[in-house]
């Protein structure tokens, strides 16, 4: 029988059996009794994806328990307001340097009765702070015990990134999260021979049910990444059959093969671009898009010079490629499946559990996010935008029945706050309801749109659009630091001073390439100022959320001024 996981410790990579898994999440539902937590109270989560990850999750779930997943590189505020807000009773944490890292918030978690620390080295015990390894009892021979569940039953709450505002906790039942993984793998089928890779935090909703519960229900193997700054290496080393991930890992490759482009000969360059260009050609054929040409002959050729080299660094094993979570670039989804990397696109949010829609291998359309999964039902109203109800929805907000009223009807329909189109059963995500700037022509723009295409221009990691109210567009951005020192030196500029950043002539050469990059958008949705810097937009300073999202509204309050200054003298 396959492994259920692989670990890496400091012996190497080590199998982990599906009965070794129930005994450990045995034991730690046996420590949730003993710590006298009853059905429906809350239990919290921030560790990396791991074994125990798995068990504590399997174990709290089986005793009635209600799961609230946090994520690691969060900042304390927002993981108080978490833990404030579900009234946690217990929390594990990785470490003591965790445990430290929240010692400025823990007076105002009154309902916190207990902390566990993993890696106990270095942590002081007291009345509220335990060590795993002190306070898990050993197995007594008892099999993990779920009775009593009602499918219905409250299961998690997983809280929203909080792009537009506070955080808000999903409710999720027992029903809803087996109902969507079910539903998942009848469309991208898994078996015991395949392997995942875990890398996305198992507290995205993403991960959690395509690639954990899925996962599980198909009996597949998981190995845990060791970090996302190992990940290529990990990739090589296990050769994954299955990824899930958010297209930013996705764009991260394909800007990386863009930047070798960029310093290789002209031959090479050609050659890549004739990959690319049979490839494609291929990929329709198999689609049944495209008739058969003479130029197809030279695929293997190809494929062995160009396209193989590429697959291998993803581990040459990918069967499945997921993306998820947010909009693929076209043009990044087009480049992979013409190097034959079977990438799917998907749709869904963490009020659906999260997945709604999904390509599949046989009907695979780039544009789309795929074909509504069994029992979901989809419709668009009057303002284009996309409503939902399915097994997979959610019981509503927690604590939160105002929240909960303006996004869910008596009818159980979800507005998704997604503008969309439907025809026959797919769908295609077309930008944000909410998201929309107004110009003072009158004019409506999708920024996200925008966003996305700039940001495949890799000196353009970061990028949020302006010009609500305003007669023109402009854009605030972050530059990737190695390609700024690059262009900056080559124009006889100093890369370390902020003045060159502001150089007239840079400028201007920087509009001209979003200009580019913008080509086949309108013209009024073009960008005619910009303000960049080097400092990047992260989680620790509040600009993106820890599903690498930006933060709008906190991003347009903190440089208001430099938003100020690029309108100045541009009177409405």
């Amino acid at each position: 029988m396959a492994p259920a996981y692989l670990m890496h410790d400091h012996q190497g990579w080590r199998q982990v059996s599906w009965l070794e898994t129930a005994d450990l999440a045995s034991r730690w539902q046996q420590g949730l009794a003993l710590e006298g937590i009853l059905p429906g109270e809350r239990v919290a989560i921030m560790l990396p994806n791991s074994l125990t990850w798995v068990a504590f999750d399997q174990a709290a779930m089986a005793s009635g328990l209600v799961l609230v997943p946090l994520y690691l590189n969060d900042r304390a505020e927002n993981i108080a307001h978490i833990l404030a807000d579900s009234g946690a009773c217990l929390l594990v944490l990785p470490d003591g340097k965790v445990l430290e890292q929240m010692a400025p918030v823990r007076n105002r978690l009154p309902a916190l009765r207990r902390i566990l620390v993993l890696a106990g080295e270095g942590v002081t015990e007291d009345a509220t702070v335990s060590r795993v390894d002190r306070w898990l009892p050993p197995w007594q021979g008892r099999p993990l015990c779920v009775e009593g569940i009602h499918p219905d039953t409250l299961a998690t709450i997983i809280y929203t990134s909080g792009t537009t505002g506070a955080p808000k906790g999903v409710m999720l039942s027992h029903r809803n999260l087996l109902a969507d993984a079910h539903a998942s793998l009848l469309r991208v089928a898994a078996t015991p021979m395949d392997l995942f890779l875990s890398f996305l935090p198992l507290s995205h909703a993403l991960e959690r049910t395509a690639g954990y519960y899925l996962a599980m229900m198909a009996g597949s193997t998981t190995a845990f990444a060791r970090s996302i700054l190992a990940l290529k290496e990990d990739l090589i080393t296990l050769s994954p059959s299955i990824l899930i991930s958010v297209p930013r890992i996705y764009e991260r490759v394909y800007q990386e093969i863009l930047g070798r482009l960029e310093e290789a000969p002209v031959w090479k360059k050609r050659l890549f671009q004739w990959t690319v260009q049979v490839g494609w050609r291929r990929f329709l054929l198999k689609q049944g898009k495209a008739e058969w040409h003479p130029s197809l002959l030279l695929w293997p050729l190809l494929d062995r010079l160009v396209a193989r080299m590429i697959r291998e660094k993803l581990g040459g094993r990918l069967r499945v490629a997921v993306s998820g979570g947010a909009r693929l670039p076209y043009k990044v989804a087009r480049l992979f499946l013409s190097l034959d990397v079977p990438l799917l696109q998907g749709y869904g949010m963490t009020e659906t559990s999260p997945v709604l829609s999904v390509n599949t291998l046989e009907k695979n359309d780039p544009e789309s996010v795929g074909m509504l999964l069994p029992d979901t039902e989809a419709r668009v109203d009057e303002n284009g935008e996309l409503l939902v109800r399915g097994p997979q929805v959610m019981m509503g907000y927690w604590h939160n029945p105002q929240a909960t009223a303006q996004v869910m009807n008596e009818e159980g329909w979800l507005r998704t706050g997604d503008l969309a189109r439907l025809q026959e059963g797919v769908l295609t995500i077309t930008g944000r309801l909410k998201e929309i700037i107004v110009m003072a022509n009158g004019r409506k723009v999708s920024p996200s749109d925008l966003e996305t295409a700039i940001t495949q221009d890799p000196l353009f990691p970061q990028a949020v659009l302006v010009g609500e109210n305003q007669p023109f567009l402009a854009m605030l951005a972050v530059l990737n630091p190695v390609r700024w020192a690059k262009m900056a030196r080559e124009r006889g500029l100093d890369p370390e001073n902020p003045a060159s950043l502001k150089d007239a002539r840079l400028e201007q050469e920087m509009l001209e390439r979003v200009s580019a990059m913008l080509s086949t958008f309108p013209g009024f949705a073009q960008i005619r100022r910009l303000h960049v810097q080097l400092e990047p937009w992260t989680v620790e300073n509040g600009l993106i959320t820890p599903t690498l999202k930006p933060k709008r509204r906190q991003i347009l309050e903190r440089f208001a001024r430099e938003v100020e200054e690029m309108y100045a003298g541009h009177g409405v």
